[in-house]
């Protein structure tokens, strides 16, 4: 079930924004065609052209828009769904509307997409599709509920998805980052980390993205050791990581992400 990255047509969502172009340009190296999509039609024409791609302008929060992409991506070998909104903030502090696109990009725009791709992988017996969830996925914050349950619904769409799949020739894979410092939601707000909090980066999230399809990992964490062995900890133990997390400042941090992310809902 491993894919080769040469040749293999890639469908990579989420493009114009940080995380996206280094993974554009590290799948673009690789030798894959791609079709770019995002939302900054600019930036992503701009990027389309640096590495020879398509490209698609289309935001996931439209459902529309979201079939123009499929029709435009044609035949596609593998799916990387990395468009998200940050989605921060308490609940009481977010809108109807922040509710609906939050639950749209991040949760069933992934969902719809491999729900239409899947089965002509099946049918050519090959076939790779990649979800780019976080940290967020594994271990709850207070102030994070929407943005927690859009990773907790992807991660466990995708580790299922890939038992489904798996006698069917067709790899299934999660990325969950951490923090990353030079791409993305978390470096657009320039926050400073409590102590013990670490970072990574773009690059190291790509080399995971890569490494997942051509070695066909089911899980990958891009974190530092400490913050993956946390994850895995609240995971098990939410109540005793919540008592930890109000220790640590968790809850302070969580609305500094509110105060300056609000205007990307």
């Amino acid at each position: 079930m491993a894919m080769r990255l040469e040749g293999s047509r890639v469908l990579l969502t989420g493009a114009s924004g940080g995380l996206g172009s280094t993974l554009a340009r590290r799948l673009g190296a690789a030798g894959a065609q791609l079709v770019l999509t995002g939302r900054r039609a600019e930036a992503l024409e701009e990027l389309a052209r640096e590495l020879g791609a398509r490209a698609f302008a289309a935001d996931l929060s439209d459902r529309s828009q979201l079939e123009g992409l499929l029709l435009a991506a044609g035949e596609v070998d593998i799916l990387i769904a990395n468009a998200a909104l940050p989605a921060s903030g308490r609940l009481a502090a977010l809108g109807a509307d922040d509710l609906d696109r939050a639950l749209e990009v991040n949760l069933r725009a992934p969902i719809a997409l491999a729900h239409r791709l899947a089965p002509a992988m099946v049918a050519r017996g090959s076939g790779h599709l990649v979800f780019i969830g976080s940290l967020s996925g594994k271990a709850a914050s207070g102030g994070a509920s929407l943005y927690c349950a859009t990773k907790f619904g992807l991660r466990g769409f995708a580790l299922a998805l890939r038992s489904e799949l798996a006698p069917a020739g067709v790899g299934v894979s999660i990325v969950s980052p951490g923090f990353i410092a030079d791409a993305g939601m978390f470096a657009d707000t320039e926050i400073k980390l409590p102590r013990g909090m670490s970072t990574r980066t773009s690059e190291q999230v790509a080399q995971a993205v890569l490494r997942a399809i051509v070695r066909n990992r089911g899980e990958r964490d891009v974190a530092s050791p400490a913050m993956r062995l946390g994850a895995d900890a609240a995971n098990l133990a939410p109540a005793l990581a919540a008592r930890v997390g109000r220790l640590i400042g968790a809850q302070e941090l969580a609305l500094e992400f509110e105060r300056r992310q609000a205007d990307k809902r």
